[in-house]
Formats: structure tokens, sequence, C-alpha cells
């Protein structure tokens, strides 16, 4: 994922991802190239750190039978991000549990996850929240979800 465009022309690096899929952390380290015009992080590029690490992680774990997308995302700026910025990600049992039940349940889930960005102090950054969306795959059909209105 290092070298997928987005994250390498921003800086953003992934420093560890788990055998099991269960958790990931990202860093991003502050450069000219991806600053903004008052000298810190670039807000896209804050967001884009989280961007694609939850629907990665439930799409892994619940299989190929599950259609799992990024349905919604929000950031909310804390403090200028100077230096280098982190985010952690922790996939539980709970959250697939809960997914799981969901779209066997209402033939969908919907499931918000909240990571913070922080600096090297600990301090938050930004906040991001994700919504990711599942449901089991039609077997009578091919379907790819792309036409579905999640």
């Amino acid at each position: 994922m290092n070298l997928w465009p987005p994250f390498l022309f921003a800086g953003i690096r992934v420093v560890e991802l788990s055998d099991d899929y269960r958790h990931a952390k990202v860093r991003m380290r502050l450069h000219w190239w991806n600053r903004n015009y008052v000298g810190t992080h670039f807000g896209g590029s804050l967001f884009a750190m989280t961007d694609p690490f939850w629907m990665l992680l439930v799409l892994h774990h619940l299989g190929r039978e599950h259609l799992v997308w990024d349905r919604a995302g929000e950031i909310e700026f804390v403090k200028p991000g100077r230096g280098t910025v982190h985010a952690e990600f922790h996939l539980t049992d709970e959250h697939l549990d809960e997914l799981r039940s969901e779209a066997a349940a209402n033939n969908k889930a919907l499931l918000w996850f909240s990571t913070d960005v922080v600096d090297s102090a600990g301090d938050i950054v930004a906040r991001t929240r994700k919504q990711v969306y599942a449901r089991r795959k039609n077997r009578n059909s091919v379907d790819d979800g792309i036409t579905e209105t999640v």
C-alpha cells in the first residue's frame, strides 16, 4: 500500500498491518510537498491517512460472501498538524459480530468507526469517522454492488 499513489505522493506510510488484519497503523511526516498554505499538514492528506483501512479490515474478515464499501466519512480538525502524525485502527470481535448480525437481520449493515489522528506528543490533530456498509452477496446473480444505493 505504501506505493499506492494517493499515499505515496502525500507521504503517508503504512507502518504496521497485522497478519490477522485486526490492526493497522499509518504515519505521515510533514514535508514541503504535503504542507498547506500556512505550513501545517494538508487536511485532505490527514483524511486520506484514514480512508481505506476500516473497509479493508472489515472486507478481509467478512470475506467473499459479503460486499463491503465505505459509505460516508467525516473529519473534524482539532489543532494544526505539525511534524509527524499517526493514526491507528483496531478491528474488534464486537465490530464484526455487529456487522454480521445486522447484515443477517436487515440484509445490510452500517457501522461507524472512529479514528483519531495524533501528533508525536499524543495530542489529537483530527478526529475522523468512517461509515462502513456491508451486506451478504446475492448468490443468484452476479452483483458487484456498484449500482445499489448504499
